[in-house]
């Protein structure tokens, strides 16, 4: 039920939105994403590299994501990179997801009580960047997903500083993008460090066109980008029992059943029972707001939020 008093918080919001920015063209949530997307360093494993190529969960041309494993060795054809993004705002600022999709997290050795794989893995990121009266504003931020734990980065010059969580590190910032980096066969995804991929093979990602890298050591392979919101995409399909185990879980049953998690299911094992499951992404603003100090002028009211639709 929205409330006259939720009204008018919202409508305090948009007039402060007027007020600081009010020199700022409009801009969609596609050219917001695409600004921010991230050069993405994945690292590859050679005992399957092509099993750590990103790539889209209907990657083999349905939703079912009972066979997503089975399917990954199919044809090398159909792994494109592509790269999940969701913009909620409030109005001091942005806040950008990214997620990045593999069919399988893996092991090179046998997992035979299935304790260590499962099918289908979904790990990303989420960029708080402040509505500074230029287009695309500017970054602050960066929150990224690796397991059952989330790591927090700031670029030079931002103001944010460690709050409940610690800052993990600094954010690098290549062309004027940030920078993101994937563990080879679980894909736990960081912050990336400056460093050569372990072993000396991987894969980078350049947002642009979809491409399929053409081995394991391709350093340049373009990712498109795809609307978590799209009509018939991810969020749209969170009820289906053909994609989804259960509420941000996905169907999965080789290795360890229903592992892996849409971003309104990623989870910090360990950041506080008001941060429930789901909310770096549902909820940004809030979770940002706990995670770190020093924001400055930092509205939690959010003037358009699909995830809460």
């Amino acid at each position: 039920m929205i409330t006259p008093l939720r009204v008018g918080a919202v409508l305090a919001a948009l007039a402060m939105t007027a007020l600081l920015a009010p020199t700022a063209a409009a801009v969609t949530d596609l050219e917001l994403a695409t600004r921010w997307a991230p050069i993405h360093y994945q690292d590859t494993d050679s005992s399957d590299y092509d099993a750590d190529y990103v790539t889209a969960v209907d990657y083999d041309g349905e939703w079912d994501t009972l066979n997503n494993w089975e399917h990954q060795d199919d044809s090398l054809a159909r792994l494109t990179g592509t790269a999940y993004y969701s913009v909620v705002e409030t109005s001091t600022h942005w806040f950008i997801g990214y997620s990045f999709y593999h069919p399988r997290d893996w092991e090179d050795f046998p997992d035979p009580f299935r304790q260590f794989t499962h099918e289908n893995d979904l790990e990303g990121t989420v960029l708080t960047v402040r509505r500074d009266g230029s287009q695309h504003g500017r970054l602050e931020a960066m929150v990224t997903v690796a397991h059952s734990d989330f790591y927090s980065y700031v670029p030079s010059g931002s103001t944010f500083t460690s709050g409940r969580e610690n800052v993990d590190g600094a954010l690098i910032l290549r062309d004027g993008r940030p920078t993101t980096r994937q563990e080879a066969k679980g894909h736990g995804l960081y912050a990336w460090n400056g460093a050569e991929f372990p072993g000396g093979d991987g894969v980078v990602y350049y947002p642009g066109t979809a491409e399929v890298p053409s081995s394991g050591n391709d350093r340049s392979v373009g990712y498109r980008l795809v609307s978590v919101f799209s009509e018939g995409g991810m969020w749209a399909r969170r009820h289906s029992a053909a994609t989804f185990a259960s509420y941000g879980t996905f169907r999965g049953d080789n290795g360890k059943p229903n592992s892996a998690n849409a971003p309104w299911g990623w989870d910090d094992g360990n950041d506080g029972s008001d941060i429930p499951r789901g909310m770096l992404a549902t909820d940004p603003a809030y979770l940002v707001a706990q995670y770190f100090a020093g924001e400055g002028t930092f509205s939690q009211v959010y003037t358009r939020n699909e995830f809460q639709v």
